[in-house]
């Protein structure tokens, strides 16, 4: 399974996910600290979830990141989240 696919699974099952979308920008890193060939080293993912609404920013940040884990988050070099609440 990809890094994509891992994410995204982990995310629905944490959360009742309205909208998401995670986006492989790995390419666009190339020769940059933690680009790995092949790609799935660094993301953006866009999210809604009523369950972020009533966190801060800093809660919903840490909210996914304990939804991914850290083995997961342990694979990506770089996660850029746009969290709509």
């Amino acid at each position: 399974m990809s890094r994509a696919a891992e994410i995204r699974e982990a995310l629905e099952a944490m959360f009742s996910v309205e909208h998401i979308e995670v986006i492989d920008e790995s390419e666009a890193h190339r020769g940059h600290a933690g680009y790995q060939s092949g790609g799935e080293s660094h993301f953006r993912l866009r999210l809604r979830a009523p369950e972020l609404s009533a966190m801060s920013r800093l809660q919903r940040h840490r909210a996914v990141h304990a939804a991914l884990g850290p083995e997961l988050i342990g694979r990506i070099h770089a996660l850029a989240l746009e969290i709509d609440a």
